[in-house]
């Protein structure tokens, strides 16, 4: 697409809960588009409904985006010339625009009591009418300055009687914008109603303080989710309104995050259901004290979510599915997003995890399990570490699977596998075993080589193929029936351990 001025995006989600994994790709993708086109990614804070503020919720935000690597270019946390960053701590700059509106004719007070509203609602239901709206039909009927005289207005205020200030829709009037990644939109006002703007208690509604906000930080795109597109029409006409018409941003709606089945919005609810996280970070609910798994607490890279939520909704229209984040900044354009919502994979999710993890050095992954190891009485040192991650890590989807995988390489078999002990252990396995561990006990070199051509020289000996010695060797050292192989294994353990457990084996099998 072509740009005609300097990007500057914005993220600006609410502080009223956890960020859900939607709303970091919402930043990502804004993140992605403004570092293409050489430009600012701005976080804004829009807590103009102070009623669902949550405490803690803007210190996760900016958490996550730490931990995700999306970093704020000015904003929120960060600073910069275009401050504060925070809706509350612009409220005073508000208030200017709402009478602007209500100055050129382009809004109105309203006094109706949140009775008054529900009563409408209520007889608008009784005769049939299922979404009853405030809009040019039935605000003439209203308690508002379109229907009261000017002197009943000036008394109102002056009494400081509660008021909203609506935006004044024209009747039957086409509203036309164009978006990134749906194309035009055109929307009639006769389907549209008398938004408030502003409350009496001076603070603004999203809507109005949006468009200011992103006007007065010179918004060049607003790349948002889908569910604000029933409000773009809203928002086009505010700017006209208020003569920005010719600075307005241009828009791309995001489409939506889906279940796994691909019916409806992927909420918390399915995460717990099915048994994944959709925060980037555990969330500590600080009324009920409920914990909220993160994808961070469950093992998960953030370069390995980040690409998977890249992909969530836009595709680089090539084969390649592993992008670093200065890939994902040259691959991506607004044109390859989808308009259709994408479906969550969470065994998708744990395949790039997988596929980062073994991209990852040995040695960083052996520093990641050195902790757990000592907190376990295992007191290893890095390099035999390092040796367990190399054998074990192509088996595991987190870090975390590789001790689990790996468990038997730092402690001798506590239990040995019930299934191969029936299968596979007899007499004839048993004698295998103390063959091979006198034959071991021999060799001066242990490497994985050595004990491969004594191993196979043993079998030559005896006419026998690998099933009638493998499984009970591979019991008696590891306790399991299956595994990595087991000349590497026993390469990694030594001579000594290696036999010490065939040993054991022996004592405790029948």
């Amino acid at each position: 697409m072509e740009v005609n001025r300097p990007v500057r995006v914005r993220f600006a989600p609410s502080p009223t809960g956890p960020l859900h994994m939607g709303g970091v790709r919402t930043a990502l993708y804004n993140y992605l588009f403004a570092k293409k086109h050489g430009g600012s990614f701005i976080l804004r804070i829009e807590d103009t409904d102070q009623t669902r503020y949550v405490p803690g919720a803007e210190a996760y935000i900016v958490e996550s985006l730490k931990w995700c690597k999306i970093a704020p270019d000015e904003g929120f946390s960060v600073g910069g010339n275009y401050g504060p960053y925070k809706q509350s701590e612009r409220k005073g700059m508000y208030r200017q625009f709402a009478e602007q509106l209500l100055e050129s004719g382009h809004a109105y007070y309203a006094f109706d009591t949140a009775e008054d509203l529900d009563r409408m609602r209520a007889m608008a239901k009784a005769a049939g009418t299922a979404n009853w709206q405030y809009n040019h039909v039935t605000r003439g009927s209203m308690k508002n300055s379109l229907t009261l005289s000017q002197g009943e207005v000036e008394r109102k205020l002056a009494e400081g009687a509660p008021y909203v200030i609506r935006v004044k829709l024209n009747r039957n009037e086409e509203v036309k914008f164009h978006d990134h990644i749906r194309g035009w939109v055109s929307v009639n006002t006769n389907n549209m109603d008398d938004k408030v703007l502003f409350k009496s208690d001076g603070m603004p509604t999203y809507h109005l303080a949006n468009i200011v906000d992103d006007h007065l930080m010179d918004i060049s795109h607003v790349i948002r989710g889908e569910e604000w597109l029933p409000s773009a029409p809203l928002h086009v006409l505010l700017y006209r309104y208020l003569g920005w018409e010719d600075s307005m941003p241009e828009f791309a709606h995001l489409p939506l995050l889906l279940k796994p089945d691909g019916h409806g919005k992927l909420s918390k609810r399915d995460g717990d259901r099915l048994g994944f996280p959709v925060f980037p970070l555990q969330w500590v609910n600080p009324e009920t004290q409920e914990i909220a798994s993160g994808y961070r607490e469950q093992g998960y890279f953030a370069e390995a979510f980040i690409n998977m939520l890249a992909f969530l909704g836009w595709n680089p229209g090539t084969e390649q599915e592993l992008f670093s984040m200065q890939e994902l900044i040259e691959a991506f354009t607004l044109e390859r997003v989808n308009k259709a919502g994408a479906k969550y994979d969470h065994e998708k999710t744990k395949w790039y995890n997988q596929q980062y993890l073994r991209r990852k050095p040995d040695a960083e992954l052996a520093e990641h399990l050195l902790p757990t190891l000592e907190q376990q009485q295992h007191h290893t040192g890095k390099a035999f570490v390092e040796k367990v991650v190399a054998l074990v890590k192509e088996r595991a989807y987190f870090v975390q699977d590789i001790l689990n995988e790996g468990a038997y390489l730092f402690a001798r078999p506590a239990v040995y596998d019930e299934k191969t002990v029936q299968k596979k252990w007899n007499p004839e396995a048993r004698q295998h075993v103390v063959s091979l561990k006198t034959r071991f006990e021999t060799l001066s070199y242990f490497e994985a080589e050595d004990v491969e051509k004594v191993f196979k020289a043993y079998l030559g000996e005896q006419g026998v193929g690998f099933g009638k010695v493998g499984p009970g060797f591979r019991l008696a050292v590891t306790g399991k029936g299956m595994g990595p192989s087991m000349f590497d294994i026993c390469a990694i353990l030594g001579k000594q351990e290696t036999c010490a457990r065939m040993e054991l084996a022996l004592e405790r099998l029948p």
